[in-house]
């Protein structure tokens, strides 16, 4: 079996984030938990462990995995631009649930999947998560589950479907909400978009469309009733 270590015990967690850095220098997966719910980890900047990644939960190359950072400069780093209505979004609520697609820097050396030269970037508000973000740099990692399934929000939980697919598990309790981030994609605020700006929610989490609208206002795509309300 695949050790899990108590994240909650000072002496566990330095053993964890020890064998977690280690096994991710070897392109092994990793659980470890997050603000939202527990995910699965590799690094971002290996293809096989990325592939390792996706085989674990039985999920192809059209489901790129986000990528989990310790801060804006990272982000800064890994896109080709931060347009400003993602600044302000980063400043409300990173670290945080909500999860920003944008357009790759054309110049990495990676392959997350058929990304279609974007990449999904997170900063989480995870002390554990942050620490080994800090340590082995930004962090291919999707939620810890086999697709179709729900969510782990524990370690337990992750274990019993990705069992010894993953090579270190770093349990720290239930997670707080159990609700996955939410995702927004800001690619048509990138210089050069033909169509109009706006930013369009993907999948609805931890940051409602309320907070979104109250930073985007209309650059934030319609509401659906809205836009039922309108065809009716």
């Amino acid at each position: 079996m695949s050790p899990i270590y108590d994240c909650r015990s000072e002496a566990d967690l330095l053993a964890g984030l020890r064998e977690a850095r280690r096994a991710l220098g070897r392109g092994e997966l990793v659980v470890l938990p997050t603000d939202t719910v527990y995910g699965v980890a590799a690094d971002a900047f290996s293809p096989q462990a990325v592939t390792r990644l996706l085989e674990a939960k039985g999920r192809g190359r059209q489901s790129p995995p986000p990528v989990l950072v310790a801060g804006v400069a990272t982000l800064r780093a890994l896109v080709s631009e931060v347009p400003e209505a993602v600044e302000r979004l980063v400043e409300e609520f990173w670290p945080g649930g909500l999860t920003i697609v944008l357009p790759a820097q054309p110049s990495l050396s990676w392959d997350l999947g058929e990304t279609r030269g974007t990449v999904a970037v997170r900063m989480p508000a995870h002390r554990i998560a942050l620490e080994v973000l800090e340590d082995v740099g930004p962090l291919a990692v999707s939620s810890a589950n086999l697709t179709g399934k729900a969510a782990a929000v524990t370690a337990g939980d992750a274990e019993a479907m990705l069992g010894e697919s993953v090579r270190v598990y770093l349990d720290d309790g239930s997670s707080k909400d159990g609700v996955a981030s939410t995702i927004v994609d800001a690619t048509s605020l990138a210089t050069g978009y033909d169509g109009e700006p706006m930013v369009r929610v993907l999948r609805e989490g931890a940051v409602s469309r309320e907070q979104l609208r109250g930073v985007l206002g209309d650059l934030l795509e319609p509401d659906p009733d809205a836009e039922d309300a309108d065809s009716a």
